[in-house]
């Protein structure tokens, strides 16, 4: 069962999605809720459905205080690595909030200071507490919605299925097709990709 970290204080709740994706942006996002709230529908995103984490995204949007999502994209994720990469789309998401808070906490075990303020990791997060659960929903949601546009302008890669990530269908693409403009060079399927092409 979820909870609030700590009802005394305003707490917002930081996580990415598609950390783990061969293409596309890294998303994540930053939200704050209310003390009291509780919804059944609200968990990690990875356990929910499609059409589960397009309902709790309505939610999200209708009963929090305040959220932002925010990217990076496949080229700065090859200039400063996915791990920077998604720690800065979690920046960027912080810095678009009006609202004042005291307390960060984050999905996972790596975060950056973000001006001075108290942060903590927590692994698994998004299955402990609201905050990161919200946030890990509208991370995913976006990202879902963002791969499905793109899938449109190279739907042999399959992304309306797999998001990006490294599945059966997506190896062979790049193996077929090579690399997009939307893929990250820096990862390592890429790289030998790219390389092959080269002999």
């Amino acid at each position: 069962m979820l909870q609030h970290y700590d009802i005394s204080k305003t707490i917002v709740g930081c996580d990415e999605a598609g950390r783990g994706c061969l293409a596309g942006a890294v998303f994540a996002a930053a939200v704050i809720l209310p003390s009291d709230f509780e919804h059944p529908l609200i968990n990690d995103s990875k356990k929910l459905s499609f059409e589960q984490r397009m309902k709790a995204r309505e939610i999200i949007f209708k009963s929090a205080i305040e959220y932002a999502i925010e990217y990076c994209t496949p080229q700065e994720i090859d200039e400063i690595n996915i791990l920077n990469a998604s720690i800065l789309a979690m920046h960027k998401a912080l810095s678009k909030l009006s609202a004042t808070f005291e307390m960060i906490i984050v999905d996972g075990n790596r975060f950056k200071p973000f001006k001075n303020i108290p942060y903590k990791c927590v692994v698994k997060g998004d299955g402990k507490y609201y905050a990161i659960a919200a946030a890990s929903i509208l991370a995913k949601t976006e990202r879902d919605l963002y791969m499905l546009q793109i899938h449109e302008e190279f739907p042999h890669y399959h992304w309306n299925k797999n998001k990006g990530y490294p599945t059966k269908d997506h190896r062979l693409a790049l193996e077929k097709y090579g690399i997009s403009k939307y893929h990250r060079k820096s990862f390592a399927i890429c790289q030998s990709v790219l390389q092959a092409r080269l002999f």
